[in-house]
């Protein structure tokens, strides 16, 4: 077995983090995205 395998630095769920990352970035191309449309319709 691998020595890494043995001795892991976090043991949390890797899906929480992925699911968490994911909405992060989710979340800010939403922004960039509305900001786009918001100078589009007051410009």
């Amino acid at each position: 077995m691998n020595e890494f395998e043995k001795d892991v630095q976090a043991k949390s769920n890797d899906a929480i983090e992925s699911g968490i990352g994911f909405g992060v970035s989710f979340l800010f191309f939403t922004i960039i995205f509305f900001t786009g449309v918001l100078i589009k319709a007051f410009g």
